[in-house]
């Protein structure tokens, strides 16, 4: 009989389809790497989830994947995490995202309630599944798409399905558009890109003209679908791994998370801790005085103004956010720009704040700013065309945070 404990913990946080807690094998039969993948412990996969959200670069609470990946660590899944260099040519790793945000279709949702619409159970599963007999391939890993909720999408899914997740990452962080991801960078493209809505909707793109049409048809498909729907990213081979993914991305989140818990069980600053582990930059602590949000086109705008308490004092601090953190100002001075990677952080826990939705801020919470560098494929000429400054309707030019914080060249 299966667990009615792992049956709604994990189906409340991936649908409620995922109550059969014991591996299956999926549309395409699954296909073992060549090597051995680790095997996680349960405070191995509460690092990794932790570490997960503080790597998003916006609020995120990891409490719920948590006690659903207890849950089903608990019903004896097992977790598996795979070197990318373990998969082999020309085996199948692809991710799993869901596309959503700000500004659903309202109509679509009063329409379907009226109707009795019935969701479908496990659009994870479904979605890969969709994807699997689409291309007839079958797959050895799942990558998650981004940090935050996505990892334990892919960890939950992967266990579920008798895979391994990989130990890699095609973001790095949280980011607000499809399009946005290292392998779109290295010209490996999300096409063929299986589709699925809450209600079973099963839509393939075959071609796209580029992942900018993609981020358009996909985040339509959302706004018209309740501000949901899951696709499947970037199919890639163990042979285009090299350069598709940020290799060690789930274990520095597992560093990450680590990190600050163990800091915190010394009496030490976790911030600090995580500065260092990082090779960061702590930018700032505060309280939040403003937050003006707006919801439109799938997605979430936010800016967010704060007072500085303690060592910053006097002092205010502003971010831009779409979805995720994009630009910070110090005293109205730029302070860190996205691709490098702003995290917002309880200065107590060292882990993410929880905020409100997509990248909210909620007036009267401390928030403690770590800037960190983007990796190289990030900062290259693409990825800045990507995630820079001017792509997000800035006048000015990306500027590396180690030059900011030496107070060189700093843009008005």
């Amino acid at each position: 009989m299966k667990s009615m404990m792992c049956a709604s913990l994990l189906g409340a946080l991936l649908g409620p389809g995922l109550a059969g807690c014991t591996p299956q094998s999926q549309g395409a039969e699954a296909q073992e790497p060549s090597a051995d993948p680790r095997i996680l412990s349960e405070q191995e996969l509460v690092d990794i989830l932790v570490g997960s959200c503080i790597q998003s670069t916006r609020n995120c609470d990891p409490s719920g994947s948590i006690e659903a990946v207890r849950a089903a660590f608990s019903e004896g899944l097992t977790f598996r995490l795979i070197a990318p260099e373990a998969v082999p040519d020309d085996g199948m790793v692809v991710a799993v995202q869901g596309i959503g945000g700000g500004g659903p279709w309202q109509h679509v949702i009063d329409r379907t309630e009226e109707q009795g619409l019935p969701k479908i159970e496990n659009m994870e599963r479904a979605v890969v599944d969709l994807f699997a007999d689409y291309t007839g391939k079958k797959v050895a890993a799942l990558v998650r798409s981004e940090a935050a909720g996505a990892t334990a999408t892919a960890l939950l899914l992967g266990a579920e399905m008798g895979i391994p997740t990989l130990d890699g990452g095609i973001t790095g962080r949280a980011v607000p558009e499809v399009q946005q991801s290292i392998p779109w960078i290295n010209g490996i493209a999300s096409v063929p890109t299986a589709i699925v809505t809450p209600w079973g909707d099963q839509i393939i793109i075959r071609h796209a003209v580029d992942e900018y049409r993609v981020e358009d048809i996909t985040r339509a498909i959302a706004v018209a679908s309740a501000g949901d729907a899951l696709i499947t990213m970037t199919p890639m081979s163990g042979a285009d791994l090299e350069r598709g993914i940020l290799p060690g991305n789930i274990t520095e989140a597992e560093t990450y998370g680590r990190t600050v818990r163990e800091a915190r069980d010394a009496g030490r600053d976790p911030i600090a801790a995580l500065v260092e582990v990082s090779g960061g930059y702590r930018l700032f602590e505060g309280v939040v005085t403003v937050s003006e949000e707006r919801g439109e086109r799938g997605f979430n705008w936010v800016e967010a103004m704060l007072d500085g308490t303690g060592d910053y004092e006097g002092e205010t601090y502003r971010v831009y956010v779409k979805n995720e953190n994009i630009v910070s100002w110090r005293n109205g001075v730029l302070d860190a720009i996205s691709p490098d990677y702003i995290y917002n952080l309880d200065p107590e826990t060292g882990q993410s704040t929880l905020g409100v939705g997509y990248g909210g801020y909620v007036v009267g919470e401390r928030v403690a700013f770590v800037g960190v560098p983007a990796p190289a494929p990030w900062r290259s000429e693409r990825g800045i065309e990507l995630i820079g400054p001017r792509h997000f309707g800035f006048d000015f030019d990306y500027v590396p945070i180690e030059t900011l914080q030496d107070g060189e060249a700093r843009p008005d």
